[in-house]
């Protein structure tokens, strides 16, 4: 019996991005089509098998201690940063801004994907969803250079709506319009949860 089953899901791929160094500036440059490797998105800064801990898995890990790359990639869904745009009275929310990876469009309520699920590409490539990508204040810097007042608005009107870290389980090419698969884990929920 498979521990991954094919949904009835899938999304189509409306935007691409490399983010070069989220230390000086967040913002992702877009891109046609991106191979997808082991470590990652090639000149992302979020690239590599390993990287160092950080805030948000303290509760595990000393901050800076070498850990396995799970958080390779940012990816999110068009319906919710339409929904942030409009919390934060937006027209429009630009991923680059966001320093997002992926961008898709056709998964409900996108950033509650469960943790382990995997898309697959046409090419063969596999993400796996590590788990929901919790709001910092990073992009709300980058948007309050854009649209002066909104910034701050950022963190709390993307909570629960900023889509998910994922990672590379088998490479491939990732290219804008391509519909990815979603297989989700053949468990049941938790139940202390």
């Amino acid at each position: 019996m498979p521990a991954l089953k094919p949904s009835e899901y899938s999304a189509r791929i409306t935007w691409l991005g490399v983010a070069g160094d989220s230390s000086r500036d967040l913002r992702a440059e877009r891109r046609a089509q991106i191979f997808a490797s082991y470590a990652g998105f090639e000149g992302d800064c979020h690239a590599g098998l390993t990287r160092a801990s950080c805030v948000r898995v303290t509760a595990q890990h000393l901050k800076g201690t070498e850990i396995r790359n799970t958080r390779q990639l940012s990816i999110l869904s068009v319906e919710e940063l339409a929904q942030i745009a409009a919390a934060m009275e937006l027209a429009h929310l630009d991923p680059g801004a966001l320093g997002a990876s992926i961008v898709l469009e056709g998964i409900p309520d996108f950033s509650h994907v469960p943790p382990s699920s995997r898309l697959q590409a046409p090419s063969g490539a596999s993400l796996v969803i590590d788990m929901e990508n919790r709001p910092c204040v990073l992009p709300g810097r980058v948007i309050e250079e854009r649209h002066p007042g909104h910034g701050p608005r950022f963190k709390s009107a993307a909570r629960g709506r900023r889509g998910v870290t994922a990672w590379v389980e088998r490479e491939g090419i990732l290219q804008l319009g391509d519909r990815l698969r979603l297989h989700l884990p053949d468990q049941p929920v938790w139940a202390p949860v």
